[in-house]
């Protein structure tokens, strides 16, 4: 039921060409996965061992089903979460390569754009964002950033950005200049009716997180007056990898959250601290037989869709 009224909430604001019976044709897919998945027994590989790169979960009813909520192609040319992004040849301070997608191939990816070289906040995300690229390579995730201004300006740049850093860094992803702003219009950071209105047409402050399908799982848009932070950045690509590898869902604060719930004896926990939620399409079936243990958070409503995992618990089941 749960699924069934996501499903027919997220589908209807899709254009009008997407009928009643569309929708409902939908929810019935969506179900029919489900109830297969459930007598199939096609969640006993749930939750895969980890690997050096990032797969999506086996079963069927979790981020699979999920995932297939988002459509993958614009009727509109606008590029939103789900979407396949567009691929470009792009030439950077590590060299030109012909394909995004072909750099990035069955990697993560984080496509970060800034306004113009030469700049306060900008030289100090760069240098933030350093600082933090070995961990993101660690989570075998790729880094470009992106600018209007020419290659040459970014190697010079660069300088400044390493000396006004206050720790030792290297820059080790490449940065792409985008002179002819193709990039930018195809990814929206500018309009292109815009162009030759405005003095000095410079992209948003964007970040594209790209999965290794290269479909766009989160965008972020700052204006040019504030920095952002790359913690946060850091985090987002820790749970979207959770998410996609567990068919689980990070809570609000993850993975701050929970530190302290009420449970049903009337007793007060603080174990579920970093806990996650399995995701709705998971069957009941399937989380109380690989789950046992998980926790159900009492609601007026009294609807079992507040589902908590504790985090070590799904790394446990990964590895066995």
């Amino acid at each position: 039921m749960y699924l069934t009224t996501a499903a027919r909430t997220l589908l209807a604001r899709a254009p009008a060409a997407r009928s009643a019976s569309f929708i409902a044709g939908r929810s019935r897919s969506l179900i029919s996965s489900l109830s297969s998945a459930s007598s199939t027994g096609a969640a006993s590989s749930s939750f895969p061992s980890l690997r050096s790169m990032s797969t999506m979960d086996t079963m069927e009813t979790g981020t699979k089903t999920y995932m297939s909520l988002y459509p993958e192609d614009s009727t509109d040319g606008g590029i939103r979460l789900g979407n396949i992004v567009p691929d470009f040849a792009m030439d950077t301070t590590h060299g030109s390569f012909d394909s995004f997608h072909e750099w990035k191939k069955g990697k993560w990816a984080i496509l970060f754009s800034h306004p113009a070289d030469f700049t306060p906040v900008c030289t100090t995300e760069i240098g933030r964002l350093a600082l933090k690229y070995d961990e993101l390579e660690a989570m075998d995730c790729k880094v470009a950033t992106l600018s209007v201004d020419p290659v040459k300006s970014h190697k010079d740049w660069l300088k400044d950005v390493v000396a006004h850093c206050e720790n030792e860094i290297d820059i080790k992803f490449p940065i792409i200049g985008d002179q002819d702003r193709s990039i930018s219009i195809a990814y929206g950071m500018i309009d292109p009716g815009n162009l030759d209105e405005q003095e000095l047409p410079l992209t948003i402050r964007a970040v594209f997180i790209i999965n290794p399908e290269n479909k766009l799982m989160l965008s972020l848009n700052y204006p040019a007056c504030v920095g952002r932070n790359m913690d946060e950045i850091v985090r987002c690509v820790q749970a979207l990898q959770l998410s996609y590898e567990k068919s689980i869902a990070t809570p609000a604060n993850w993975p701050n959250n929970h530190a302290d719930i009420p449970m049903p004896d009337g007793s007060r926990s603080t174990e579920f601290k970093g806990s996650v939620f399995l995701l709705p399409t998971v069957s009941e079936e399937e989380a109380k037989e690989h789950y046992p243990g998980y926790h159900s958070c009492s609601v007026p409503s009294n609807i079992n869709y507040l589902r908590l995992v504790k985090k070590e618990d799904v790394e446990k089941k990964a590895s066995s």
